[in-house]
């Protein structure tokens, strides 16, 4: 019998000038931080193209061809749903529905992640129902399971400090694992101190 791949799900937002990254913007304004985007759309493609495993690229508003996502690595589709909550369900219910039985999520704006971070996370996976990476400014970079539990995208303020605390709650009867903090990058000062970010402050 052939197992189905684990599927990685990783959120795109198409960068598009004052489009994406817009609490960075509003430091660095709109064609740095769509440069400081695109840069971290290319780290994400770095870091996932070489697993083997199922990959899908999920835009927020269409699909774009010929862009940095090869279609012989990735699948691309559209989000869908009103907030980031249904989008994120909805995600994963096509996954299940598609017969993966693990499926990570991730967003793609973050530096700090690394190809080993994604392995830990699905070996995670073998051995519990839930694995979340926990981002710094309350919120979480990754979500893993393996069965649809749709309390975890109800009932949440996206984009607030208090995402991975309800989340978290939503899961205490479960069995999780939390992978290491990590910064995920939204203003100014997520990326003032790091060294690679200084080229696109450089104006």
């Amino acid at each position: 019998m052939n197992h189905p791949k684990p599927l990685l799900i990783i959120f795109t937002r198409n960068p598009e000038l004052g489009r994406c990254k817009t609490r960075l913007a509003a430091t660095v304004g709109d064609e740095t931080a769509l440069n400081i985007y695109k840069f971290l759309l290319d780290h994400t493609k770095n870091m996932t193209k070489g697993l083997n495993m199922a990959k899908w690229v999920y835009y927020s508003d269409n699909i774009w061809e010929n862009d940095i996502w090869d279609t012989s690595i990735y699948e691309k589709k559209v989000q869908s749903g009103k907030d980031l909550g249904e989008r994120m369900s909805n995600a994963f219910k096509d996954g299940f529905n598609a017969g993966h039985e693990k499926i990570v999520i991730i967003g793609s704006d973050m530096y700090d992640l690394s190809e080993n971070d994604l392995l830990e996370a699905f070996q995670i996976l073998d051995h519990h129902g839930y694995v979340i990476g926990p981002a710094i400014d309350g919120g979480y970079y990754l979500l893993g399971m393996k069965v649809l539990n749709p309390s975890l995208f109800k009932d949440k303020t996206w984009g607030t400090d208090t995402v991975l605390k309800a989340t978290l709650q939503d899961l205490h009867n479960e069995n999780y694992s939390l992978l290491a903090p990590k910064n995920d990058i939204d203003y100014f000062e997520d990326i003032k101190d790091i060294e690679i970010f200084q080229t696109f402050l450089k104006n």
